[in-house]
């Protein structure tokens, strides 16, 4: 039995899948928590995936491995392989000024025909900009920059303080597209747009292809042998469409910390509205993208509001009618992407004596939240992007609230696989062609959900309900 491990560096933890190579069976995992907050220091991930390794009973037996991340973030790098501060997260909004400035200073249409991005605060090229206006002694340092999974990736080589080779840093396509200084449609980094927003030049990691190898494992590293080959890696989305198995006319709705929905394509997309992200996946196709920066959090908030767990939540929800009898929740609780309202809240509207209660509460906000997805889901759908068949992940697919309502609200099938960490499996597969050239078939078992009666009625409300305060 031949064996790989996946790795999913996360927003909240580190976590490593071992498979086998032919079927993609998981014979262990591990996992390791990350510190809070939107910036964090990468040394924190580094030592988090190794507490991961250690908790999986070692990798000694493995014979290729690869890493996922959280896009977008910014590690920078001084000439010794030091990091300058702390990495600004994707979910760090303080960059906001910057992507007025730097949307002004090219135009939103230009940025989408470059980038194929209309710029937001997860970018990586505004947590740039803002490092040079708020720290220019940082960015004076700084001499490379990396994201999450290529840094992770560069440890695992050896790449470290003191240890420091410009051409040992790597990453991926699909997590370079999400920097907005790389280019979909050329397949290459935009440096003019890199040095206006850092103020200099810098290194920037090499893009590999998706069966590359980045390197091999380094000597003196815990539970890790030396000599391993290293997978590309790449960013979380992408590799959870290729856990998934995603082919084009599929979808991914994933409801995590944040939302995402995404599906391949086979060609760059560029959104004159700038909703949809038009991102490169994990096979050489693309994969364009929306997503929210509040999801499954949601839920939490009201349960612990309202004292109850996720099931009494959903239960409480399904007893009330679609549409909670005009009550609506915009979910925006720490802002929002989709729409870009980084300085948003959330709102609760059409309150009335007959429907302020607990379970129309539980009933609005699984709506709200779900609403804020499909609104990015029918924004693939009016570019034309094939869209047949919705895949439902993430924490809060598990809610039988969800189950029920999101029927109610699209009309497409809507198929939930079994639970499972598909960032990690889909760092498994890259392992996998490593050694073969290919990505293997494994995947997921999975049920429809049943169908459900259409209800225009809960869309209706929440389009109308973020048109009255926010005008979009």
């Amino acid at each position: 039995m031949t064996l790989v491990a996946g790795f999913d560096s996360s927003t909240q933890s580190c976590k490593v899948l071992v498979t086998d190579l032919d079927s993609g069976q998981i014979l262990r995992q591990g996992s390791a928590p990350h510190p809070p907050g939107t910036a964090v220091d990468p040394v924190k991930w580094w030592n988090a995936l190794l507490a991961s390794v250690k908790d999986a009973g070692g990798i000694e037996d493995v014979s290729a491995i690869s890493v996922g991340g959280q896009q977008h973030g910014m590690v920078a790098l001084d000439g010794q392989g030091n990091v300058v501060r702390d990495a600004l997260m994707w979910n760090d909004t303080s960059s906001h000024p910057q992507v007025d400035s730097l949307t002004e200073k090219l135009g939103k249409d230009e940025w989408i025909r470059r980038t194929g991005l209309a710029l937001l605060t997860s970018f990586t090229i505004t947590k740039i900009r803002w490092m040079a206006e708020n720290e220019p002694e940082n960015a004076q340092r700084t001499e490379a920059v990396v994201l999450p999974h290529d840094y992770l990736t560069w440890r695992l080589t050896g790449g470290g303080p003191g240890n420091f080779r410009a051409e040992d840093l790597s990453t991926d396509r699909s997590d370079a597209s999400g920097t907005a200084y790389w280019s979909g449609a050329t397949e290459d980094y935009c440096t003019d747009l890199f040095e206006m927003a850092l103020g200099h030049s810098a290194q920037l990691p090499r893009v590999l292809g998706p069966t590359d190898i980045a390197g091999h494992t380094a000597a003196g590293l815990p539970g890790i042998p030396e000599g391993i080959p290293i997978g590309v890696g790449g960013g979380d989305n992408a590799l959870a469409a290729l856990g998934l198995g995603l082919e084009i006319g599929d979808v991914g709705l994933s409801l995590g910390t944040s939302g995402t929905v995404f599906a391949p394509a086979p060609d760059p997309i560029h959104d004159p509205s700038g909703v949809i992200s038009g991102f490169a996946d994990a096979t050489g196709k693309h994969l364009p993208l929306a997503a929210t920066l509040n999801a499954a959090r949601d839920m939490d908030v009201v349960a612990s509001l309202l004292g109850v767990t996720h099931d009494q939540l959903a239960e409480m929800a399904t007893t009330v009618a679609p549409g909670s009898d005009g009550l609506t929740l915009l979910p925006y609780f720490e802002g929002q992407r989709t729409p870009a309202l980084p300085q948003a809240r959330a709102s609760l509207l059409g309150m009335s004596l007959s429907n302020t209660s607990p379970a129309h509460l539980a009933r609005a906000t699984i709506e709200g939240m779900l609403c804020s997805q499909v609104a990015m889901l029918d924004a693939l759908i009016d570019l034309d992007v094939p869209v047949n068949k919705v895949f439902l992940i993430g924490g809060a697919a598990k809610s039988a609230g969800v189950a029920q309502i999101l029927p109610q609200i699209v009309s497409l099938p809507i198929c939930l696989p079994e639970s499972g960490e598909y960032v990690a499996l889909g760092a498994a597969k890259q392992a996998v062609a490593t050694l073969t050239g290919d990505f293997p078939g494994w995947r997921p078992e999975s049920a429809d959900l049943p169908q459900a009666e259409h209800h225009p009625i809960i869309m209706d409300q929440h389009l109308a309900g973020r048109a009255s305060i926010y005008g979009v």
